[in-house]
């Protein structure tokens, strides 16, 4: 492609290729880049409309973390769809200035085109017509209007035909001057030809600039032609407006055409491939999900394009509102002057008042002509007043009047927006049933054999198994963002195991979407938390019944930080007191200057910590460090207890959300001041005493379910002592996970009895159905990652399970503790008859276990 002249008067590129193909590629390629470049444009617009505010929270490793625009991979189907649409993908072999120097090409008829350059052409030169941002948002082959395509009549087709001969002609003349351009007259009416746009209106702007030349408005005939160039001036706007019309309705006919190529195709393709082995069952099923799928995404295309519209008419309204209220000011402004102006004249009056009783012995013609302009003086100021006070009255009412507008068009707003919420929790719901159901159809039933439709089937499974990347932006505006890479507290979603358990997880993402996206809708407990947080702005924070079911609901993501701040320093505030000011500092610099014995299992757990969040995931991540800073710490401070395993995880979790002092601080909340002694030690004699009096509660509060495991002899304590040991970290999904840590950093180990009973009381009836050892254990196994309703799991631990005493749990503990202690000892004594004997049984001697070699 080359350029053949430049003429800087008329601004005229002229833009030639070797053959049609070559044109066609070139156009296309033009149109690619202006639409990467307007959607950029929006891109860095909405970037900007939609940018966080600082929050109030700048604590912790979540607190770094900026959400992502989900923007969706492409995958075959769009293949396929590009391949039917018959786009260019690469230019010939003539290009550039060899293409420049061939002769321009011959324009085919109008009867003798193909399928695939008709469907190109029409592309490239309706892309050429969109215009503004809006439209660079939604695709151009959908319309409001229903157009029908006629066939034209054998007259018509002649005289397209004799039309296109004699614009041939005129293009071989005019070499070099004249552009090329698509011929998009096929078998349509000649009348109805369309143009470009923009070669017609610069057409009628050179007629224009040709008629009404300096010479024959300064020559005479100033009037007649003033009306004559009125005349042209209107007639043009009116064949402009006829070229928008035609521009609707070929629209209107792309769309058509496009959706009949599309239709045959994808006909053509099942009829073609899926056909042959495949069940008709099977095969109406595919169709049936495939057609409710199409429907669905139809559907979300129609409201994704009312709510755009709404969003404009908002903004729209808000600019309106501004308006208005600027225009307020002034008036305001200047009712305020109008104010001093009366009071000014109202001080004059008065001291004219005094100035006549002062001046009552002067001459009685003057003082009558005084006194009779200052009646009319203040007869006018009196109008004035009244004038100035039914302004007043309509600008309030305008006011108010305003004010009302303004709280409809915020209500409106606030309805499309619940709405347009409930919806992407819908679609996230139809993914996840998709999924499930790709996953059955993909699962073989007697053959071994690979079908056509299975093959298609195993294509969509990893189509929808990709994480969305950024790679593809334009694609962000066809599908909203529905499961990312990593959760808002840095937990991978999808786990990169086998397919089945990505599956699996993919599908509990979209449900856990689902269920955030219809809590998100419901906005009392967000404004229940701003209401009690704005109250105890100017006052400590005490503790209060309020207080305690604001924390049982869940506390708001962006007030987490503050809020576990402040329950460990509630917690540990005697602890602080006795401590010398950078007592943590201390700790740590002696940890890391002296031998620590438990400084090696510490570097041996930290990778092994939580590495399925991205904040511990390697290395060289930040959460890493802070870490073994914690744990070097606290190994300082509790000799006894040293380091044990589980208790990287607990601190693990409070990093995400404080900084390694306070992190340090809640650690020592919960070993030293929550939990009982020896419950971290080598013996852990505090987490078996319990689980026995968890098995109390689950006798107590359910008995059917504590009689099922006792009858198939299950010891479920295996499954739930990890759980108490380190508050249900890798046990329940995150969002549970942290509500949970709300209420146990608040009202202390209580929480863990009542949320291990709610656990099993949620799958009770699921947990009743099985009937063997095996199973049970199975399930239990992975049963609590099935519970993504936190909501329900929180009405269950806090309403169904009262009364819930603490008292009896510390009795019961003490009864326990004495038991597993008379325990412990017989086994200690036992240990001890065995060593003695085997000292001295010679047989024995020389059996010597690998722990006392170490010894």
């Amino acid at each position: 492609m080359s350029t053949s002249k430049w003429n800087p008067r008329t601004t005229t590129l002229n833009i030639q290729a070797a053959t049609r193909q070559d044109m066609t590629y070139w156009l296309q390629e033009l149109q690619q880049k202006r639409w990467e470049y307007c959607n950029n444009l929006d891109a860095a617009k909405r970037d900007s409309r939609t940018s966080p505010t600082p929050s109030d929270f700048s604590k912790g490793l979540v607190a770094k973390d900026n959400p992502d625009l989900s923007i969706l991979s492409q995958n075959a189907s769009a293949e396929r769809a590009r391949n039917i649409l018959a786009v260019e993908t690469s230019p010939t072999d003539l290009v550039g200035e060899q293409a420049a120097s061939q002769p321009a090409p011959v324009q085919p008829s109008a009867i003798n085109f193909s399928l695939k350059q008709w469907s190109t052409e029409i592309k490239n030169s309706m892309s050429s017509l969109r215009k503004g941002n809006n439209e660079n948002r939604k695709s151009i082959f959908y319309t409001t209007e229903e157009w029908e395509l006629l066939d034209p009549t054998p007259k018509d087709l002649e005289d397209s035909m004799a039309l296109e001969e004699k614009r041939k002609h005129l293009a071989e003349g005019s070499k070099g001057l004249t552009s090329s351009a698509f011929p998009f007259d096929f078998g349509r009416i000649p009348h109805k030809t369309r143009r470009p746009l923009k070669d017609m209106i610069g057409s009628s702007k050179n007629r224009n600039s040709s008629d009404s030349s300096p010479t024959e408005w300064y020559a005479g005939n100033g009037n007649k032609l003033v009306s004559e160039l009125q005349l042209k001036y209107q007639c043009q706007q009116e064949e402009l407006e006829k070229l928008k019309k035609d521009l609707l309705s070929q629209k209107e006919l792309v769309r058509l055409l496009q959706q009949t190529v599309r239709s045959s195709q994808y006909d053509k393709y099942f009829a073609s491939r899926l056909c042959e082995g495949v069940p008709k069952e099977k095969l109406e099923l595919l169709h049936q999900k495939d057609d409710q799928i199409l429907g669905l995404n139809n559907q979300l295309e129609k409201l994704n394009l009312e709510k755009d519209s709404l969003q404009q008419e908002v903004k729209n309204l808000k600019c309106k509102v501004g308006e208005l209220n600027e225009q307020l000011g002034m008036l305001m402004e200047t009712i305020q002057a109008k104010d001093e102006v009366i009071m000014k004249l109202s001080r004059q009056l008065s001291e004219c008042e005094d100035n006549t009783s002062s001046q009552s012995g002067a001459v009685n013609s003057s003082m009558a002509t005084c006194t009779n302009k200052e009646l009319q003086e203040l007869d006018r100021l009196k109008d004035n007043l009244q004038g100035y006070k039914t302004q007043n009255k309509f600008l309030n009412k305008e006011i108010l009047e305003l004010s009302a507008l303004r709280r409809n068009a915020e209500a409106r707003e606030r309805e499309w927006q619940a709405k347009y919420t409930s919806l992407e929790a819908k679609l996230c719901q139809i993914e996840s049933k998709y999924l499930i159901l790709l996953q059955e159809m993909k699962t073989p039933v007697c053959s071994e054999e690979q079908s056509p439709a299975r093959e298609v089937i195993t294509q969509l499974l990893e189509d929808a198994l990709k994480a969305e990347t950024s790679e593809q932006p334009e694609q962000a505006f066809f599908k909203p963002h529905l499961v990312s890479e990593y959760d808002i507290y840095g937990f991978q979603t999808v786990p990169e195991d086998d397919d089945e358990e990505k599956l699996v997880a993919k599908s509990r993402a979209l449900d856990l979407r689902s269920l955030s996206l219809s809590e998100n809708r419901e906005i009392s407990t967000g404004v229940k938390w701003e209401n009690y947080l704005a109250s105890t702005m100017n006052r400590e924070m005490m503790r209060c019944v309020e207080l305690k079911n604001l924390i049982r609901s869940g506390i708001p993501h962006e007030h987490r930080s503050k809020m576990w701040k402040w329950c460990v320093n509630l917690h540990v505030k005697k602890f602080k007191d006795s401590t010398v000011p950078g007592y943590f500092q201390t700790l740590l610099q002696n940890a890391l200057e002296k031998q620590n014995p438990a400084s090696k299992q510490i570097e041996l757990d930290l990778l092994r910590t939580l590495p399925n969040n991205k904040h511990y995931s390697s290395p060289t991540s930040e959460g890493i460090q802070k870490l073994r800073h914690v744990l070097l710490a606290f190994s300082w401070r509790n000799p006894d207890i040293g380091y044990c395993q589980g208790l990287n995880r607990l601190v693990a979790i409070a990093l995400l959300y404080l900084e390694q002092e306070d992190a340090f601080w809640c650690l020592v909340t919960i070993v030293e001041v929550f939990m009982p002694r020896d419950y971290y030690t080598k013996t852990l004699l505090g987490s078996q005493v319990d689980q026995r009096v968890f098995k109390d509660l689950m006798s107590e509060k359910l008995p059917r379910l504590h009689a099922h495991f006792e009858q198939y002899k299950v010891d479920y304590t295996l499954i739930t002592f990890n759980w108490f040991l380190v508050v249900f970290v890798d046990s329940v999904v995150s969002d549970i996970l942290f509500k949970i840590w709300d209420s146990f950093l608040y009202e202390g180990p209580k929480v863990i009895f009542r949320f291990a009973l709610a656990l099993f009381k949620y799958k009770e009836e699921e947990i009743l159905k099985l009937q063997d050892s095996m199973s049970i254990f199975k399930y239990l196994r992975y049963f609590t990652r099935t519970i993504l309703d936190a909501r329900k799991l929180t009405g269950i631990a806090f309403g169904d399970l009262n009364p819930f005493p603490l008292r009896q749990i510390r009795n019961r503990r003490t009864y326990h503790l004495e038991k597993v202690r008379l325990e412990l000892t017989e086994l200690e004594a036992i240990r001890e008859d065995f060593l003695r004997e085997r000292e001295t049984c010679v047989e024995k001697r020389d059996l010597i276990s690998d722990d006392e070699e170490d010894s």
